[in-house]
């Protein structure tokens, strides 16, 4: 227990910011040059590295207990339950067609289609709790002059642009600029647009994180652009329809896109029947490798009549869901977090005895683990010395 300092956490990050990223964001390192048993409780998922072996031919080994930890997922729409909150914002906000948050919670925006169409800011008390939205907007942009049918809206992860995809009666990308982050008052076209009336009628542009693709919903496909220069929708070319959604898993009008953190999975909402389906990509963002749906949530758990849905967002590290109800003011908010224990990633070069990788512990659980080189760690030789210790 003495060289527990040498169980060195290089990143080692909070179970909340795992659940928004999707992936193992601890990492650690057992020096084992420094002695010869190392505990870790782990905190997050966590990737090791064994450093500082001895020369090849001398033998070295060491042992390490770890402590497992239950970590938050989101995007686990198999367990979605509506939270018994939404607000409905039909004075000021009718029709929502698009919706997102700024990354702390406490700012929502809705593209509205109530008297002119129009791109609105709201302020929450509570962050990600939409229940605690105020009904009055903060700030507001009209956008009818360049459509008359925006359709879906998007922001640069830095808050500096926004996007919006009209349908009627032109078939375009437009972008807008924010001279401050964020703050909708400082918004304004700046005349770049992109004709998609090629490909597709667009009912949600949602974009890769790095700015390089762009998606469509097309009702009954996806329209995946490549975009040369990063954020700079002129410079987008059509590269993908995707497989018909009623041929991979039943849905159709298809209105709604979002994506996972890491572009492994995709979920599509319908206008019709209040759907919402997962799908897998084996290559992520790749929407040509779209596989067939095996998870579909009803949002009619929330209101029996939600039939129609406008707009998808996942907040709050992708724990929660909102969905906007297409023709009203009304956006609700879901579960989507499920817990599960931490995973381990061992080096490459280590071999297990049996030749299979034990299971991470349980929640509080104590597993020990012994490791051996003679080779200057090109290969370790691990087995499970402990399960559930006390």
């Amino acid at each position: 227990m003495a060289n527990d300092k040498n169980f060195k956490v290089k990143n080692g990050l909070s179970a909340t910011r795992y659940l928004q990223s999707g992936s193992a964001l601890g990492y650690s390192d057992v020096d084992v040059s420094s002695g010869s048993y190392f505990t870790k409780t782990l905190t997050a998922n966590t990737t090791l590295t064994f450093s500082n072996p001895p020369a090849s031919g001398v033998g070295s080994s060491f042992a390490l207990e770890i402590i497992g930890a239950d970590v938050a997922v989101g995007y686990d729409l198999a367990n979605a339950a509506y939270s018994n909150k939404m607000i409905n914002l039909s004075t000021t906000a009718q029709d929502m067609e698009g919706i997102f948050f700024k990354p702390d919670g406490l700012t929502f925006y809705a593209l509205t289609r109530k008297n002119a169409d129009s791109v609105k800011q709201y302020s929450l008390t509570t962050a990600w709790d939409i229940s605690t939205c105020s009904t009055t907007a903060t700030s507001s942009i009209t956008v009818q002059t360049q459509n008359n049918s925006m359709e879906g809206l998007f922001f640069k992860p830095d808050g500096t642009k926004m996007y919006l995809a009209g349908n009627y009666p032109n078939q375009e990308v437009y972008e807008y600029d924010l001279s401050t982050a964020w703050d909708l008052s400082t918004a304004s076209y700046n005349s770049v647009s992109v004709d998609v009336s090629a490909n597709a009628v667009p009912w949600d542009v949602i974009f890769k994180p790095d700015g390089t693709k762009m998606y469509l919903a097309d009702s009954n496909y996806v329209e995946e652009y490549s975009l040369s220069t990063a954020w700079d929708i002129t410079s987008a070319t059509h590269t993908v329809r995707s497989s018909a959604f009623s041929t991979i898993g039943g849905n159709t009008n298809v209105t709604a896109l979002a994506f996972n953190a890491d572009g492994s999975k995709m979920f599509a909402g319908s206008a019709t029947g209040g759907r919402i389906s997962e799908y897998d990509l084996t290559t992520a963002y790749d929407v040509s490798t779209l596989q067939t749906s095996t998870v579909d949530y009803y949002v009619t758990s929330a209101d029996a009549s939600f039939t129609d849905i406008g707009a998808i967002f996942f907040g709050d590290g992708a724990g929660k869901m909102y969905l906007s109800w297409r023709g009203t003011g009304k956006v609700y908010q879901f579960t989507t977090e499920a817990s599960t224990p931490a995973t381990i990633t061992y080096p490459s070069s280590v071999k297990w005895s049996g030749a299979t990788t034990p299971d991470a512990p349980a929640g509080g659980e104590k597993d020990v683990y012994a490791f051996v080189t003679t080779d200057g760690g090109t290969t370790y030789y691990g087995k499970q010395a402990g399960d559930a210790v006390a």
